[in-house]
């Protein structure tokens, strides 16, 4: 079953991100239980941010799950990207995104790595690529362990200059001997880079693990002008049945964003 899901930011350095929820984790959480929400998406400054029982706790009381969390406040806060040229950097970010993977699985939630893959550099294309592939593979190797898929996020090109449409992030994926990374579809991205979301989607529904919901300027589904009635056509065509997670700007407000992401998820998912 397709399950609502809404972002919660717990970083303060990156508070002008596309984030619904900020700064209180139980009240948003309330929030987010109070509209009808199955699930959320967090986004913390390092794995040991959260106490792993106080967590429990409060998804107990408000019928909630983990569905994902986040790793990139390893570059925002700590600059760390899989594909740097300094190894000691590499290590540092592998470790980061693998502490936060443990952290995850304990609730069965997958963890994301968008921004913390980082750019290929200039002229050294390939070598870039070889660093990403060896920290992935690792990676990979780690998520079979735990039981608990990692998810790749292609970016849109004024974010990384690595792989930015679902179909050039799977078949980099499909060069990979590890076969427990996903895609992750983010609607704003695809909006800027596929020829047609909902057709990728149907070529590479097999490969999608998470989607991230957000209209095409990046404000909650419905205050743009994304058509997402054949966006939602197709994940269901594809059979998806994970969690579609609002990572949207919280306008006009939390409060208001939120509402709009159940309306609209409710509008094409709830039929």
């Amino acid at each position: 079953m397709i399950q609502s899901c809404v972002t919660i930011a717990l970083v303060p350095q990156i508070k002008s991100g596309p984030w619904i929820f900020w700064e209180d984790l139980e009240s948003s959480m309330a929030q987010a239980a109070s509209l009808g929400f199955d699930a959320i998406e967090l986004f913390t400054a390092e794995a040991s941010s959260i106490d792993t029982s106080h967590l429990e706790k409060l998804l107990a009381q408000y019928s909630l799950k983990l569905a994902a969390v986040g790793s990139g406040a390893g570059k925002v806060i700590q600059g760390l990207t899989l594909t740097d040229p300094n190894p000691v950097i590499r290590s540092q970010a592998i470790s980061f995104i693998q502490s936060m993977m443990d952290f995850g699985a304990h609730f069965g939630a997958v963890t994301i790595i968008g921004s913390m893959q980082g750019n290929a550099m200039p002229d050294r294309r390939e070598e870039s690529l070889t660093h990403l592939q060896e920290a992935l593979e690792y990676l990979g190797a780690h998520a079979e362990q735990l039981g608990v898929p990692l998810i790749y996020e292609p970016l849109n090109r004024y974010e990384t200059n690595l792989f930015n449409t679902l179909g050039a992030g799977r078949t980099f994926l499909e060069g990979l001997s590890t076969r427990h990374i996903q895609l992750l579809a983010d609607l704003f991205h695809m909006n800027i880079e596929e020829v047609d979301i909902a057709q990728s989607i149907r070529e590479n529904g097999s490969w999608i693990g998470h989607v991230h919901l957000a209209d095409s300027n990046r404000r909650p589904m419905g205050m743009g002008h994304t058509s997402m009635k054949e966006i939602a056509e197709a994940l269901i065509q594809v059979d998806y049945q994970g969690a579609i997670s609002a990572e949207a700007f919280p306008w006009p407000n939390p409060l208001g964003a939120a509402k709009q992401t159940m309306l609209a998820f409710n509008q094409h998912f709830k039929k």
